[in-house]
């Protein structure tokens, strides 16, 4: 085992339960990993998860497609809730860990949403073994389709506010190589970047390649919007503020002497802060509408928002009272990560019952450098000690409000 920091005080009395179910989380760990299951299509996932917690003795609720909520009420006090991702990403796994999932499937982990579920489930059972340690209700989410923007939205349209206690806070974690030492912790305001994630249709007129003269080349005119759209960050956003601009995907033609109909564009933008988001996809707008206008198109472009998360802003008081926790549990390992320009619909989860949130990182990798990034085909948390470590994190997490 690596040399990690075992819960002390008030919490030490949960370690018999990690000790004793190492084995079957890490199982469990295994078969979650080595079973993918892309956004929204989490059916084997979903229903594990509930097999899981209906033998620890939670209450289980399904809301929305795949999402699964557990609650777990022991005595009067505060109500918190841990949520946990669970869906994969289209990558195929290049690995090569024991447990890998089938290349051939085109599916992987390759975001750690197999670790969180592993590890909240880990939490969830320690607090259903010693429920003389604490006094409360303990939710544990469990949420699909993060990857895509789709997962907490579809729970929070589903009703979940309306199913499900009111917490009085809402937690969370990300595992990644962005703390050495297997650090943990994050900090208040900002930490995430909002995203808009928009499907833009050009319309052009198609021609024989040969015969350029009789068509509107969408093709060309795509390749202008592209270039057009790297001004935004340089010349229209203040350089104080952080804005990101990606064209990830551009589909149009399928013959080498066509002249095609139309090309489509997919664009994210990142931003911290709606101002600077509305002023990206404002400007993205204008300029493709502008190219079109010079190119004589004769239908005007389509933008449609296909995906997207939230603004994503720690709350103070929860973040301050869990990293006086991590520093007290894990000493010199308790700092931050700074701030991520990648997304998060984490907040969507919180909002739905209007309450504060916390969400922090738990480095994968005793080293940052070369470890392979979260989307990697390469990405694996170091098992031992990562799903233990994650695991205490939550339990420590929770102890303000459940155990204070």
């Amino acid at each position: 085992m690596a040399d990690l920091p075992k819960l002390t005080g008030r919490l030490a009395g949960f370690e018999d339960t990690i000790d004793k179910t190492r084995d079957k989380r890490e199982d469990l760990y295994k078969w979650f990993h080595q079973n993918p299951e892309l956004s929204m299509q989490e059916f084997a996932t979903s229903q594990r998860i509930e097999e899981v917690l209906t033998a620890i003795g939670y209450t289980v609720t399904a809301v929305g497609k795949t999402g699964k909520v557990g609650v777990l009420k022991n005595g009067e006090g505060p109500v918190v809730c841990f949520r946990a991702d669970f869906d994969a990403l289209p990558i195929s796994e290049a690995t090569g860990l024991e447990y890998s999932a089938d290349p051939a499937l085109n599916r992987m982990h390759a975001c750690g949403h197999d670790m969180h579920t592993t590890a909240l489930l880990g939490a969830a059972e320690a607090l259903a073994q010693h429920k003389d340690l604490w006094s409360g209700t303990f939710i544990a989410l469990f949420q699909p389709g993060e990857e895509t923007g789709a997962g907490a939205v579809d729970m929070a349209q589903a009703g979940l506010a309306e199913k499900i206690v009111k917490p009085d806070v809402v937690l969370g974690q990300h595992v990644g190589p962005w703390i050495d030492d297997y650090g943990v912790g994050a900090l208040s305001g900002p930490v995430f970047s909002t995203c808009v994630q928009t499907k833009i249709t050009i319309f052009g007129r198609g021609s024989h390649g040969s015969m350029p003269q009789h068509g509107i080349d969408p093709v060309v005119l795509a390749a202008k919007v592209i270039m057009s759209l790297q001004t935004i960050i340089s010349r229209n956003i203040d350089p104080q503020e952080m804005g990101v601009v990606t064209v990830g995907a551009v589909h149009g033609g399928d013959s080498p002497n066509t002249i095609p109909d139309s090309v489509e564009l997919k664009v994210s933008t990142r931003a911290f802060t709606q101002e600077v988001s509305d002023k990206l996809n404002g400007d993205i707008k204008r300029i493709v509408q502008g190219e079109c206008a010079i190119a004589g198109c004769d239908r005007e472009p389509t933008f449609e928002v296909i995906g997207g998360a939230p603004v994503f802003s720690n709350h103070e008081e929860p973040t301050e009272k869990v990293m006086a926790v991590f520093r007290e549990q894990f000493g010199k390992r308790a700092g931050n990560f700074g701030r991520l320009s990648g997304s998060e619909d984490f907040p969507t989860i919180a909002e739905a019952w209007g309450v504060p949130y916390f969400y922090w990182a738990v480095g994968s990798k005793k080293e940052m450098e070369g470890a392979p990034a979260n989307h990697s085909p390469l990405f694996a948390p170091d098992l031992d000690p990562v799903l233990d470590h994650s695991t205490r994190t939550i339990l420590a997490a929770v102890s303000p409000w459940l155990m204070p």
